[in-house]
């Protein structure tokens, strides 16, 4: 029996110029739909906060969604 390790995988070809302007992240979910991902966003004053996920192109991803999360290059860290 085969196990197949991260370094093994083929990352996604996302396009990044295709995301908007605040995506951080791009991933696909386990039933194939694909999201970009955002800086999470705290609330003044408060313990919340929440992050945008949104609509994005499968890139003709067929990989292993669990191994799909691919962070936008050349990004500091917000």
């Amino acid at each position: 029996m085969s196990t197949i390790t991260r370094s093994a995988v083929v990352p996604p070809a996302v396009d990044w110029a295709a995301a908007p302007r605040h995506a951080r992240w791009w991933a696909m979910e386990e039933g194939g739909e694909a999201f970009w991902y955002c800086v999470p966003q705290l609330a003044p004053m408060t313990g919340f906060w929440f992050c945008d996920q949104l609509p994005a192109p499968g890139f003709g991803y067929t990989g292993n969604w669990q191994y799909s999360l691919t962070e936008r290059p050349g990004r500091p860290n917000e």
